[in-house]
């Protein structure tokens, strides 16, 4: 078992939002020089700006990358828990710039008392270049981010296991209320 494969598990990531844990590191940088690192802390403002994602690749397969906080809701049905932040899709090997948006990046924003959320993103590699029916949302929509399932996307569109991933945990700080200001929340 990989250190990514240990820490998704030992972080519950494995089941609650994938049934399996990747294998290679997807590595981050954000341009505030914070760096996700396998359930590392980082704030709202550190992470506000879309990063640059690394990751090893087969040159002529495309992937799709996954931005989710499974933490988003605390309540009884699961349903509502995951709240999707970015979701890029047909990526060619790494390039991500070069992938389809279906929904652009929002940072973090965890609602003050709601303590600290996981932030994870998954990569799969699609089984080919895919038609994706979802609706685009812009990185000023939060319509239609909650209630997202990893899982349940992956099975829709037949992207098997996950390949790859990373995440951090992040809480409240004072760029969350900006944050929902911008997005008119």
């Amino acid at each position: 078992m990989t250190e990514v494969s240990k820490a998704f598990v030992a972080s519950k990531i494995v089941p609650d939002v994938i049934p399996s844990a990747p294998s290679i590191l997807v590595k981050l940088s954000y341009p505030s020089g914070a760096v996700a690192s396998l359930g590392n802390e980082l704030t709202p403002t550190q992470v506000k700006d879309q990063p640059s994602v690394t990751y090893d690749a087969d040159p002529n397969s495309y992937y799709t990358l996954v931005f989710t906080d499974p933490d988003n809701y605390d309540g009884p049905k699961k349903l509502y828990r995951e709240w999707h932040h970015w979701l890029v899709v047909n990526i060619p090997g790494n390039n991500v710039s070069d992938g389809e948006t279906l929904s652009g990046y929002i940072g973090s924003g965890p609602p003050e008392g709601t303590g600290i959320h996981r932030y994870v993103y998954i990569l799969y590699k699609q089984p080919g270049k895919l038609s994706f029916d979802e609706r685009r949302l812009t990185n000023r929509s939060i319509e239609g981010r909650a209630a997202f399932s990893t899982n349940e996307f992956a099975k829709k569109h037949n992207l098997g296991a996950p390949v790859g991933g990373n995440f951090y945990r992040a809480q409240f700080d004072s760029f969350v209320p900006l944050l929902y200001k911008s997005l008119g929340a």
